[in-house]
């Protein structure tokens, strides 16, 4: 079947539960509350659609549709508990949500006729709520709603004597489930929990099904694939191995690794052999596969890249013995991580919880998932994902996804430990450690040279000018900008580098040199070659080409560039806009230097001496970033002029 459940129309193809689908089915009859509960994977929902209800007779009994009760697909709009809603939903699919609003469980199940058998006796009414954790978790506000569907449950039970309920469960939420068992059940009650497959079911699984496939499993060969699922290889982090010969199959890993099997049997094969098995059928590989695609799913669903969700897995629920650890659910986060991604990987069956003392803990699903969780990726997806952590300025996990890098590459990749060290590089330089961020892009530009991938050359050679330039040492940035143009002449982001530090080191002509490069071979001119020679141009006072460049750069403007506008529109007269544009940067309170001596300008221009002198004097002071040596002398004759 893959990884889903089995439905009711696939009965005949469900096999390894015999004993559990008579238990539960009788049971359910029996009792007033049967709560069945198992681990995350363990099979509850296929057994109750495969096994149980198509042992139920309909002629003795009335079975209302399976149920959820989550409110994530209540319709908005309607009136009344979206619990209760959802469940009335469930049972009458063909009736208007609005026509079930307000009504209670009791309510409706009196609505329906009673329905008898051939001696004229009531019938019992069977009501099953899968995944019923959605009544016991979830956010807090969501509690009382949850906690009135409870009572109306218990009210119907208690009115309606035929009632049997069924809660269908994960095994972590059965302690919530205790408080409510004598109302739910009316002192008739019983839990009954789903336990992995045992090795004779795990075989009866696996071969039953095929039977009118025109496929069989030759002899000794369905043994050898339930026995190598069965089979647990343990390394320690001084790689000793240790392998155990486990009770039970997960019927999920069953499930994925019978699916990947049949997807990779040649079409003309009619008898699945031993050399099948052992050419098709590697658990570890399928197992790993599943573990990719869930990491994907839930990395793409909360914007964590899969590979650093990997090293957490790997790094929190795996011990140096190489045996699986449990890790508790913090208020917000789970060992650094935040709570929603172990839920979905649990909800994905990579992780299952259990409660302990009202606390939620987690462990990796199954032994044979820890190989999966620990295999690498290429150091190409590392350091991509590394990259992505830069972007988003999560410098731990940037970090991490370096080292990791560096830990997967082979003998002989240099270029990985290249790479890491510009990405741990930039790190230290966001973080202030110029001295480290500078001996690590002084190797990695020496690596790069050597094996003469020119780009990263230059690409290093640019970020350590960039933080040259930060730190004031303007002509140090410009020697190394230059020698970044050297390796790759067009580099578009060296070129505008340079031209940002030869304006700081007072040589705007030259800047506009490059900037005017930059602007030429770029395809879309950068938002940030235009601002910074739009900038220029009004500090030198040509309003005409400031505005030319200014106004094509309209969102997300830093203070400076904002002020640079207003000045280039003081310059051009345009006096009452140049008066609203420097209020918008001196509002945004930057400490930048060159605003605030472009808003004394403005001020200077509209005959406001004082308040000219007052910027002046503030744009000196300033450190973020501070003025360059050529305006500050334009500063200094400011504050020198008649207020």
């Amino acid at each position: 079947m893959g990884l889903r459940p089995y439905n009711e129309a696939e009965h005949a193809l469900f096999f390894g539960r015999e004993r559990e689908a008579r238990e539960v089915t009788a049971v359910w009859q029996a009792t007033g509350l049967t709560v069945l509960y198992g681990a995350s994977g363990a099979g509850k929902t296929s057994l109750l659609h495969a096994g149980v209800l198509p042992r139920l007779d309909p002629a003795r009994t009335d079975v209302l549709p399976v149920a959820r009760v989550s409110p994530r697909g209540a319709i908005t709009g309607i009136p009344g508990n979206p619990y209760v809603l959802a469940l009335l939903s469930a049972w009458a699919p063909q009736e208007p949500p609005q026509a079930l609003a307000g009504l209670t469980v009791s309510q409706f199940l009196s609505r329906r006729p009673e329905r008898q058998d051939r001696y004229g006796d009531p019938v019992p009414v069977l009501v099953a709520i899968d995944q019923a954790e959605e009544l016991f978790g979830g956010p807090a506000h969501r509690h009382e709603e949850q906690a009135v569907l409870l009572e109306q449950l218990a009210e119907a039970v208690e009115e309606h004597g035929g009632l049997h309920l069924l809660l269908v469960l994960r095994e972590e939420y059965v302690a919530a489930v205790l408080p409510y068992e004598r109302p739910l059940g009316q002192g008739s009650r019983t839990r009954f929990e789903l336990r992995a497959l045992t090795r004779e079911a795990a075989l009866e699984a696996a071969a039953e099904p095929l039977r009118g496939t025109g496929r069989s499993f030759a002899p000794g060969a369905a043994e050898l694939l339930v026995d190598d699922l069965r089979t647990v290889t343990f390394a320690d982090d001084e790689g000793r191995m240790t392998t155990r010969e486990l009770d039970e199959v997960e019927p999920v890993q069953l499930q994925v690794v019978c699916s990947a099997l049949w997807e990779s049997l040649p079409p003309d094969a009619t008898a699945i052999t031993v050399e099948h098995v052992d050419l098709h059928a590697d658990v570890d590989r399928f197992l790993t596969g599943f573990c990719r695609r869930a990491l994907s799913r839930v990395a793409a669903e909360h914007g964590v890249p899969a590979t650093e969700i990997q090293l957490w897995l790997r790094s929190v629920f795996v011990t140096e013995h190489g045996t699986r650890n449990t890790v508790y659910e913090g208020l917000r986060e789970t060992a650094g991580m935040p709570n929603a991604v172990p839920r979905a990987l649990e909800d994905c069956h990579l992780l299952k919880a259990e409660q302990r003392l009202g606390i939620r803990w987690y462990e990796l699903a199954h032994d044979r998932l820890i190989a999966a969780v620990r295999r690498s990726e290429s150091p190409s997806t590392y350091l991509a994902d590394a990259r992505t952590a830069l972007g988003r300025q999560d410098w731990e996990a940037a970090c991490r996804l370096a080292d990791e890098a560096v830990r997967a590459s082979e003998f002989g990749e240099t270029w990985v430990r290249a790479e890491a060290q510009e990405i741990l590089g930039t790190v230290d330089a966001a973080r202030g450690d110029t001295e480290s961020a500078r001996r690590r892009f002084k190797e990695a530009a020496e690596t790069f040279a050597s094996l003469q991938q020119f780009e990263g050359v230059a690409r290093v050679l640019t970020a350590d000018g960039r933080l040259r330039l930060a730190q004031g040492d303007h002509a140090a940035a410009v020697e190394l900008l230059k020698g970044a143009l050297t390796w790759v002449p067009n580099d578009l982001p060296a070129q505008l580098a340079l031209g940002q530090a030869l304006w700081q080191a007072g040589q705007p002509r030259a800047a506009l040199a490059c900037l005017n490069g930059a602007v030429a071979l770029a395809p879309q001119p950068p938002a940030e070659a235009l601002a910074l020679r739009g900038a220029i141009h009004a500090d030198r006072g040509r309003p005409a080409e400031a505005l030319r460049d200014l106004d094509r750069v309209r969102r997300n403007q830093h203070p400076d560039t904002v002020a640079a506008r207003a000045l280039a529109l003081a310059l051009a007269g345009r006096l009452d806009a140049a008066e609203q544009e420097m209020l918008d940067a001196v509002a945004a309170e930057s400490g930048s230097g060159p605003a605030l001596l472009r808003a004394a300008r403005v001020h200077a221009l509209l005959g406001r001496g004082t308040d000219a002198t007052e910027f002046a004097g503030r744009a000196l002071a300033a450190t973020g970033p501070g003025l360059p040596a050529h305006l500050r002398r334009e500063a200094e004759e400011l504050l020198r002029e008649p207020a």
